[in-house]
């Protein structure tokens, strides 16, 4: 983005009451570096490119508050969102996950395993649309501390472990087979599965569902509004996540698209 058109979204969004800054999506606190070998499937050509459109496409996390309902392209990332929809890769696949505590990361690793190994299929993409309980996972260490997250897991989860980085981080992504490996249930992390192609997508909805929660249960430490909390929420969203204006609507679009529906 120039400098004009930074300013031209900036004064759009202080008109709206949700002034923010444009920031370059990156990778996880812990996850791979430019240095790290890459878990893309040889040969994943369409999907390299997503992944690198995606990291340079831009996301806004400076918002003081945020309406109910998103009017506006400028209020969630519409330029991430729309390369997601517009994937040329001829297989693509949309997760609905709600549950934190459910199988959704194993689900989706398997799904990948399956369609690259088994179908030869190396530019399949898998996406979350994540909501419910599960968009808990999406919102970095420092809010899961402020907020008590973990109090809405119902005990399930003491802290977002989903996010930390598991025993993949020296496996050789050419050794497939590792029952220990990048590939295996012991790589379950949504880090992991980023670097692999995964696109993980957050729900304004959701955001705004879990700012309702605590407001109700007094959870609230510097006193914020309903609309302030869920701007906060959203400029805690982990990195490399995309924001849409709400994932039942959203997951219409991808289907449109032509992902097949997973749940």
């Amino acid at each position: 983005m120039d400098a004009a058109s930074g300013r031209r979204v900036a004064f759009k969004m202080m008109g709206l009451g949700i002034a923010g800054v444009v920031g370059l999506a990156a990778l996880p606190a812990g996850t791979a570096n430019a240095a790290e070998v890459s878990l893309l499937p040889p040969g994943a050509k369409s999907l390299e490119d997503l992944t690198t459109r995606l990291s340079r496409a831009p996301r806004v996390r400076n918002f003081k508050t945020v309406p109910m309902i998103l009017d506006d392209p400028d209020q969630w990332d519409h330029a991430a969102l729309s390369e997601v929809i517009a994937y040329s890769g001829a297989l693509k696949q949309v997760w609905n996950n709600t549950q934190i505590a459910g199988p959704w990361l194993t689900g989706m690793r398997n799904s990948l395993n399956t369609q690259i190994w088994g179908f030869k299929h190396p530019d399949f993409l898998a996406v979350s649309a994540t909501h419910g309980t599960a968009h808990l996972a999406l919102f970095d260490p420092a809010t899961w501390e402020k907020y008590q997250l973990a109090k809405l897991t119902g005990g399930k989860f003491q802290s977002n472990t989903l996010i930390e980085a598991r025993t993949d981080a020296a496996a050789d992504p050419k050794d497939y087979e590792n029952v220990d490996g990048a590939f295996s249930p012991h790589a379950n992390s949504i880090p992991t599965l980023q670097r692999r192609g995964v696109v993980f997508l957050a729900c304004h909805n959701a955001i705004l569902e879990v700012a309702e929660k605590l407001l109700a249960a007094g959870v609230n430490p510097d006193k914020l509004s309903h609309a302030a909390l869920g701007a906060e929420l959203t400029n805690h969203l982990i990195a490399g996540v995309v924001l849409t204006p709400g994932m039942a609507g959203t997951l219409v679009e991808l289907e449109r698209a032509g992902f097949a529906y997973a749940a």
